[in-house]
């Protein structure tokens, strides 16, 4: 693997937009040259008999039937608005005619 340079940090900072400080440039050098030895130690892994995936534990959304329930503080709930119309609460009118 070639080694990263402080010109290859400087324009992968550039590409990014990034304003990086002439003291943090070899820091990052040496942190780029470890995640590339890393990423070439992985593609050492043999993957072929691994079926893709997009996360390491299977998730499934539990969800349960919809189901119309009568529930018994409706007409308590109902009573604690300020006005009252049938089975509504009557709130101000908002628009105009």
């Amino acid at each position: 693997m070639s080694k990263i340079t402080a010109d290859d940090v400087r324009k992968v900072a550039q590409l990014a937009r990034l304003s990086l400080p002439d003291d943090q440039i070899e820091t990052f050098t040496g942190q780029l040259e470890k995640i590339l030895t890393y990423v070439a130690h992985l593609e050492q892994v043999d993957t072929e008999n691994v079926p893709p995936t997009t996360r390491a534990v299977e998730v499934v959304n539990v969800t349960r039937e919809d189901e119309v329930t009568a529930t018994p503080v409706r007409e308590d709930l109902l009573d604690l608005a300020p006005q009252r119309e049938g089975d509504f609460f009557r709130v101000p009118k908002i628009l105009a005619d």
